[in-house]
């Protein structure tokens, strides 16, 4: 066998994940005119003994500043209450690879890094070694120049350069050399040699899958042992099994296969022998009883200074996002490290990143897997799961083989400081439960924060208190103060008003309005700050106009829309108006019996269901349809179908359907199916539970239902579900009647005038007719007021008067404008925008900005400076 200290990887046939290059090669680095600087930019404890810093790396790149974005935790390796270990993959085994905010979740830590490289056209496990929880998982490869990271049992962090040795012993004596434990493939270097050829490996549990490292170069033969007994052994073939926790799988082939068909057997003991060995065989490790190891690449820091590389970089040129790990000159502390190459942040080179590494404190350190891979995860202060800190290169978390993680080890302490939840901001008279998350003496989060006693205060009198809910009485910024134990903490929230509204939209873009019909009717408020949300239904004072209709907690009821053909809600929130106008639905009977009656069968599943369906007639002579169904036989769901003439489709794209049910208190579910033109089939609930008896108008918008038009309706049938049906009438009737479609009606809007009006002239035509206006039209910093009567009788909007706000709010088709005297600020059908001359009183009349109000009701305007007349049409 070749020695182990000629073995080495064949570097330039391995795929490591962090040599996937997204940039041309570069394989020297540019020369900085000026020193780069690094600033840290803010820092969060996130446990006892751990805090992360944020740090902006600014350099001179080709005559040109860049910056890049760094992390940096750090570990207090003398704080008995935190603790560094390794994470890997899921469910802590090989093969299974996750993302670092995944294993950070799973695992319960405070922070997570990337850790070792790995092939990434293999089973998913890490190039170096590994200790996690004390355990050894993996081993040393023999290759020149990787670094490992480790812990000492006494803490005391480690960055060298680790070797393996173990051999196999029969049950006669004879002995074989271990190649590593829960190893892939390589391949030696200066010859290329393959890692597994003539070789045997040992697999343990943390190897999770049945297929160890098989590639196709070699044949392997495999012995199951358990309990140091062999229990199987596999000629040429594997055994199709994991490793049990208590044993392991050899894997061996060529010689190594020879050796175990001449000395092995079924039944025999089996004892294996292996350690890990600092390269350096002066130095005396007790590598049995380190806490942790990790491997990596090449050193980077060493006392203090950039190291020589002792990997070659090349393949890892660029600058590219990064991932180290150090300590401190001290030993005290530990350096968990990430560059981000994404936005803004231009990651960093090789090179760059020893520079970084120093700046920040690193003492001795070596680079772990960078690039796509670089993740860091932690865990915010109060929050009981980690998240994304960093920004990965390629806009994803790569899913890698392990990563280093911080835990804590305090017990569970005071309450030491808390974080208020609360909405962005409120409106008035919104009701606000407020909550808090909060962290310990320890710095870890809080749980079950609701069964913890809070005082609520606020500072100022915005709003008032009753146990943990705010009621703001007036705009404002409310002070929030909660305190608990030695824990306190305040808050600002805004409480917007009119003054801070940008803008109000009631959100219904789909709305056809219907007789009987209720509607939603939520509204959008977005502020000046930018944030946007929905204003609560209490806070809403509406208006409904063209209709007779209620809006109750924002829900819209149609009582009545006879001569209507549309219709207007005005939404106001302390003062500030929106409107929407609404065209009146166009009915449409697609099922009536007395005109066009559509052939109706009976079907019902599954056996042992029955219905029926009849012609009906009434009092009145008005016919309608019967379904009766019987669910007393049958097992699972079981459904009762009216199914209509398949060849009848129906016309146009309808808004609405709706029919009329006689209801039979049931309680089960009332369904229709509708097939549309591509084939597809739709189960459109009309009534989730049928608990009424008595005609009633059910409806359904089919506005959200992604149809091919046109559609047909194939049946309408009642359902009883599965689970709950003691509760639901296994017999029952309900009768149905005039299945309708409403369709979108058309939103008339008024013509426009033509007007010809002249400066300082109180004559005005309108579509050649003369009128006289009671203040002539004047100008006044460059912009023409008219008179507020002139848009009532010229324009034909329609006009109101708010004397206590010295408002003026007008009208026209579906325009809402809202005018405050002396104020430059108008609101346009919910829009807040500022004219450049606010409304006056001039001589006891009220005049309004010309171009703002009429082009935002829909006239071109024309000035001719000569005659000093406007022209509207």
């Amino acid at each position: 066998m070749v020695k182990h200290n000629k073995l080495a990887m064949k570097a330039i046939t391995i795929a490591l994940s962090a040599m996937i290059l997204l940039s041309p090669i570069i394989t020297t680095d540019k020369v900085f005119a000026d020193e780069p600087t690094v600033t840290e930019v803010s820092q969060e404890i996130l446990t006892s003994g751990a805090i992360m810093k944020k740090y902006v790396w600014k350099s001179i790149r080709n005559k040109k500043e860049v910056t890049v974005n760094g992390n940096v935790v750090e570990v207090d390796l003398t704080n008995p209450l935190v603790k560094l270990d390794v994470m890997s993959g899921t469910n802590n085994q090989f093969t299974k690879k996750q993302s670092v905010l995944g294993m950070t979740t799973e695992t319960g830590a405070v922070a997570g890094i990337n850790g070792d490289f790995y092939n990434t056209q293999a089973e998913g496990v890490p190039m170096g070694p590994e200790i996690a929880n004390g355990q050894l998982m993996a081993t040393p490869p023999y290759l020149p120049g990787f670094y490992t990271f480790a812990l000492s049992k006494n803490n005391e962090p480690i960055v060298d350069l680790f070797t393996f040795q173990g051999s196999v012993t029969a049950k006669d004596g004879s002995k074989f050399t271990l190649g590593g434990i829960n190893k892939t493939y390589y391949w030696f270097e200066p010859g290329g040699e393959h890692s597994h050829i003539d070789a045997m490996f040992m697999y343990t549990n943390a190897w999770g899958q049945a297929d160890r490292s098989n590639d196709g170069t070699t044949v392997p033969t495999e012995v199951l042992v358990e309990n140091g007994v062999i229990k199987q052994i596999a000629e040429n073939t594997i055994i199709n099994v994991i490793a049990p926790k208590d044993g392991y799988v050899l894997r061996s082939s060529g010689l190594a296969a020879d050796f175990v068909k001449q000395h092995m057997k079924v039944g025999d003991p089996l004892t294996v022998d292996y350690s890990v060995l600092p390269q350096d065989a002066s130095k005396t490790y007790d590598t049995k009883n380190f806490k942790m190891m990790i491997g990596g690449h090449t050193i980077m820091v060493d006392e203090g200074k950039p190291a020589e590389f002792s990997r070659e970089v090349d393949s890892l040129c660029c600058n590219r996002s990064r991932t180290a790990i150090g300590y401190s000159k001290d030993q005290k502390t530990a350096y968990l490290i990430t560059v981000d190459n994404a936005g803004d942040s231009k990651g960093l080179s090789m090179t760059e990143l020893q520079q970084f590494m120093i700046k920040v404190g690193v003492w001795k350190g070596m680079n772990l897997d960078g690039g796509g891979s670089t993740q860091l995860a932690t865990r915010p202060l109060g929050e009981t799961t980690p998240v994304l800190t960093n920004k990965t290169e390629t806009g994803i978390q790569r899913k890698v083989v392990n990563g280093v993680g911080v835990y804590s080890t305090a017990p569970k302490g005071a309450v030491k400081g808390l974080v208020i939840q609360a909405p962005s901001f409120l409106f008035v008279n919104e009701q606000a439960a407020l909550g808090f998350k909060g962290y310990d003496e320890y710095y870890n989060p809080l749980v079950d924060t609701d069964k913890i006693p809070a005082t609520w205060s606020i500072s100022n009198d915005v709003g008032t208190f009753k146990d943990n809910i705010f009621t703001p009485s007036k705009p404002g910024t409310a002070q929030i103060n909660a305190s608990s134990g030695t824990g306190k903490q305040s808050i600002a929230i805004e409480v917007v008003g009119r003054d801070q509204i940008a803008s109000l939209k009631i959100n219904t873009p789909n709305m056809v309005l219907s007789q009987g019909g209720s509607y939603k009717l939520p509204v959008i408020a977005k502020t000046k700050s930018g944030k946007t949300r929905e204003v609560p239904a209490e806070s809403i004072q509406w208006e409904v106009l063209g209709m007779k209709a209620e809006v109750k907690n924002g829900i819209l009821n149609v009582i009545d829309l006879a001569g209507t053909n549309q219709a207007q809600l005005i939404a106001r929130y302390d003062g500030f108006s929106t409107m929407l106008t609404i065209a009146v639905g166009k009915d449409k009977v697609w099922y009536d019996l007395e005109k066009n009656a559509v052939m109706t069968m009976s079907r019902s599943k599954p056996e042992g269901v029955t219905s029926s369906v009849y012609i009906k007639e009434d009092t009145s002579k008005n016919h309608y349809l019967e379904l009766n169904y019987d669910f007393t036989q049958g097992k699972g769901t079981k459904w009762a179908f009216a199914d209509f003439d398949a060849g009848i489709q129906v016309d146009g794209q309808p808004q609405f359907m709706k029919l009329k049910v006689n209801g039979d208190e049931s309680l089960n579910a009332l369904k229709t199916e509708i097939r549309d033109s591509a084939g597809s089939v739709f189960y459109v609930e009309l009534a989730p539970i049928l608990n009424w008896k008595g005609w009633q108008v059910v409806t359904e918008d089919l506005s959200s239902y992604n149809f091919k038009y046109p559609i047909t309706v194939r049946s309408v049938y009642v359902v009883n579900e599965e689970i709950g049906q003691d509760e639901r009438a296994a017999k029952g009737k309900i009768e149905l009647d005039d299945i309708t479609f409403t369709y979108k009606g058309d939103i008339v809007t008024p013509s426009n005038n033509q007007v010809n009006l002249t400066i300082n002239k109180t004559t005005v035509a309108v579509n050649k007719k003369n009128m006289t206006l009671e203040q002539a039209p004047v100008i006044v910093s460059g912009n023409t007021l008219i008179p507020i009567r002139f848009v009532a009788d010229a324009l034909g909007g329609t006009v109101k008067w708010d004397e206590k706000e010295r408002k003026v709010t007008v009208i026209r088709g579906d325009k809402l404008i809202d005018l405050w005297i002396d104020n430059p600020e108008l609101i346009i059908n919910g829009q807040r925008v500022t004219a450049e001359v606010a409304p006056k009183i001039m001589n006891n009349v009220t005049v309004v900005p010309l171009r703002i109000l009429s082009e935002n009701m829909g006239w071109k305007v024309t000035w001719d400076e000569k005659t000093q007349q406007i022209t509207l049409q």
